[in-house]
């Protein structure tokens, strides 16, 4: 029986404990050096790209360079995710490291306590590493010629706790006996590339109607895809002219929706053993987190975390995360990452 890729040398490249024993420069040359590859760390403008810098410190040590060309200042943080940050940036990169070593997710309550900050910190930070993960799938193409698509959906959340007494009990299968808030993740997954899950308000299986979170994505005409057949199952998009959909009831050689049912094991596990409730205007970044570790799952920890900062320095400061506790609303819609 061959070894689990999780219980082998080749899934631990990199560990907490390297990253806690490195000293500020070092985490600072590190980050530089995955922002700016093409000058091997050397500091670029973001502004106007000018490659010609000098260093100004600022008084505290940490590293600020200025443009000779347009004269501002910039930090290597500046115009990413983490811009704006006031922890140290070795706390940032062990932040990702617990993250990524997580396969099911992480609790914020338990950043907070491994990190030694607040819990509205910890949380921020959190959700700012998930919206870089969800970039990753912006502008995904699936299908084409001769290639399956497997589109499935599960419920989640809107948990309803069963009273102590059997004689209070109330059957919860029933539409009157639901809380409301639960919602419906609809997970698109081709093989050997990456899956996009976003969750969409749960509706009849008479009605057939595209998820408004299905924008950023495409599928290609030609393509097959089949689907859970199972009664409350969330609408699927229709075909394309030109290809077909079928509906899977029993999974054999030619069609299966595994794929998709592996996501959804993973979801439910993260849902269950970690975050135990997770909010509706949350739920596409959990859901996304868990479509992200799903592919990244035979990468080595320290490639997710290269992959993870790749995508905090190619997007810009968090319109939703960006100063949160410092708003006098919270968020009444989903995010659009």
């Amino acid at each position: 029986m061959s070894q689990h890729f999780l219980l082998t040398a080749a899934a631990r490249t990199v560990s907490l404990k390297q990253i806690l024993r490195m000293e500020e420069v070092e985490a600072w040359a590190m980050f530089c050096s995955i922002r700016w590859p093409e000058t091997d760390g050397a500091p670029v403008c973001p502004h106007c790209g000018c490659p010609r810098c000098w260093a100004c410190p600022r008084p505290n040590g940490a590293p600020r360079f200025r443009c000779s060309a347009c004269r501002r200042d910039f930090s290597p943080t500046s115009g990413t995710l983490f811009a704006f940050h006031k922890l140290e940036i070795r706390d940032y990169l062990a932040a990702v490291v617990i993250f990524c070593d997580e396969v099911k997710g992480k609790a914020a309550l338990a950043l907070s306590r491994d990190l030694d900050v607040q819990y509205k910190t910890a949380f921020v930070l959190a959700h700012k590493i998930r919206e870089a993960m969800a970039s990753e799938v912006k502008g995904l193409r699936l299908g084409g010629a001769g290639r399956d698509v497997e589109i499935d959906g599960c419920y989640v959340g809107g948990h309803v706790r069963p009273e102590n007494r059997k004689a209070d009990r109330k059957d919860r299968r029933l539409a009157e006996n639901r809380s409301g808030r639960r919602q419906v993740v609809v997970v698109i997954r081709e093989r050997a590339l990456p899956a996009w899950a976003a969750p969409c308000p749960p509706c009849s299986p008479a009605r057939t109607r595209r998820p408004a979170s299905s924008r950023p994505m495409s599928i290609a005409p030609r393509r097959c895809m089949p689907t859970s057949p199972r009664p409350g199952t969330p609408c699927m998009p229709g075909s394309t002219p030109g290809g077909s959909t079928r509906r899977i009831e029993y999974a054999n050689d030619e069609a299966c929706t595994n794929q998709a049912e592996s996501y959804f094991a993973r979801l439910r596990r993260g849902e269950m053993g970690h975050h135990h409730r997770i909010s509706g205007v949350y739920l596409v970044r959990y859901a996304r987190e868990a479509s992200w570790k799903e592919d990244h799952r035979r990468d080595s920890n320290g490639l997710q975390l290269r992959t993870v900062l790749v995508l905090v320095t190619r997007n810009g400061p968090s319109v939703d995360f960006c100063g949160y506790w410092q708003r006098s609303r919270l968020i009444t819609h989903a995010p659009a990452s």
